[in-house]
């Protein structure tokens, strides 16, 4: 190890939390005289090496990604896998590294903070699991608050506003709400986000600025479906999805009326897909080699297929159909309105939607009803074709993008949230040493 650098270590216990930790990494590693690796205790941690971040020792992904906290048979399925093992093997790596640690850089909830606790190290936490708008005010899981006033934990930051000024409160010490990294995937049209890997895949890669000059009155409304990135949950979340689409009104099942677009991951491939549309009695049409691309098709309806679009794809929907979670918030953060189609899992369950409701706020909606059953398909096509009439009223529809601008703000915050959690941690780190480097 190089004498002189500063070390900083990311923990993260998600795909999303990931993603975050990688832009935050990759804005950290362009300083002089810092070296940054990761620690995810869940997943392959593939945001941390696109970004070019060391991930520490082997990784192992599984179904459930960290998140199955949201059903009874998500942690089963945790144990059934091993995941309670891993984690225990990862916090053992943890503990051997912290005497080659200047600083831990904490994003998740109560598990990677108690890790870094236990460590005796010096660290930041991002809070983005937590928030106040789930119930008015946060109750932290045992021992979180008491770790959150630990003197060694030298700043705290929040996901949004109403938690930084709830947490201040609870904990008497002042807790910051800078942004959210995650959202200046999209939020700035750079193209500059780290790609993510298999756990919140679709919140990446590629932002191209939206067409806003588009004459709405003219083209075609848009809407979106994001199914999730996770296999083979994702591709039962297309499933669903293409479901829905068969039952949407007749006048918008006309391309030249709603244009509809699926913003897929890698993983699920055109083999997946020729396969699924066979047994759904749709058909893939087009080449990947041609402009159009693929799309799918069943009579009139056509949805087309985009791998690595989803800034563009989102920046330009009027309407998104999701199934997701980083990339539902990132929606939010556009003043994107969202309909929810709640799944059989183990992410995207009822219990996951409803959460994610109060996260967010009414920007967000679902229709009434079970889970993949016809009668409520048909309740969230219905509401679909109520949403995107609103959107195109000129008075209403104005109306209602003023609020979602709003909400976004609100729930999400405004963009550089990145460079500005980087550059507060530069404040935190010994001078000399990153003198030394410049």
């Amino acid at each position: 190890m190089a004498a002189g650098l500063t070390r900083l270590l990311l923990l993260s216990n998600g795909h999303g939390e990931d993603l975050s930790g990688a832009l935050l990494g990759r804005a950290l590693i362009q300083q002089p005289g810092i070296q940054v690796s990761a620690l995810p205790l869940v997943g392959h941690g593939e945001p941390y090496r696109q970004a070019g971040i060391a991930v520490l020792g082997r990784t192992r992904s599984f179904s459930t990604g960290g998140l199955g906290y949201t059903s009874l048979r998500g942690r089963l399925t945790e144990l059934a896998q091993g995941q309670v093992v891993y984690l225990f093997g990862q916090l053992l790596r943890l503990w051997r590294r912290r005497k080659q640690t200047d600083l831990v850089v904490i994003v998740g909830d109560v598990v990677p903070l108690l890790a870094w606790w236990l460590t005796g190290c010096r660290g930041v936490v991002y809070l983005v699991a937590y928030s106040s708008h789930y119930e008015g005010r946060l109750r932290l899981p045992w021992p979180c608050g008491w770790i959150l006033r630990r003197r060694r934990l030298l700043q705290v930051w929040s996901r949004d506003a109403l938690t930084a000024t709830d947490l201040s409160q609870q904990l008497g010490r002042p807790v910051l709400f800078l942004g959210n990294p995650f959202f200046d995937l999209v939020a700035d049209g750079s193209g500059t986000g780290a790609p993510a890997g298999p756990g919140d895949a679709e919140a990446i890669v590629s932002a191209t600025p939206t067409d806003e000059a588009r004459n709405a009155s003219a083209a075609p409304q848009s809407l979106v479906l994001l199914p999730g990135s996770r296999l083979p949950e994702a591709e039962q979340n297309l499933e669903l999805m293409l479901h829905l689409l068969i039952l949407l009104p007749q006048e918008l099942r006309q391309p030249s009326r709603l244009c509809l677009r699926a913003a897929l991951v890698r993983h699920l491939d055109s083999e997946r897909l020729a396969a699924l549309a066979q047994r759904l009695g749709w058909q893939l049409q087009g080449s990947a080699d041609q402009p159009q691309g693929l799309w799918m098709q069943r009579e009139e309806l056509r949805l087309e297929l985009g791998w690595d679009r989803f800034a563009s794809l989102l920046r330009q929907s009027d309407l998104v159909l999701a199934m997701a979670g980083t990339a539902t918030e990132q929606a939010v953060g556009l003043g994107k309105p969202v309909l929810q189609l709640a799944g059989q899992g183990p992410q995207f369950t009822e219990g996951f939607a409803e959460a994610q409701r109060r996260l967010l706020g009414p920007g967000v909606v679902c229709a009434p009803g079970e889970a993949g059953m016809l009668d409520t398909l048909r309740a969230s096509a219905a509401l679909a074709a109520r949403l995107l009439e609103e959107l195109a009223d000129a008075e209403r529809g104005a109306q209602w993008r003023r609020q979602l601008h709003q909400l976004g703000l609100e729930r999400i915050g405004e963009a550089a949230g990145t460079q500005r959690m980087a550059a507060a941690i530069m404040t935190l780190l010994p001078q000399e040493s990153c003198a030394a480097h410049g």
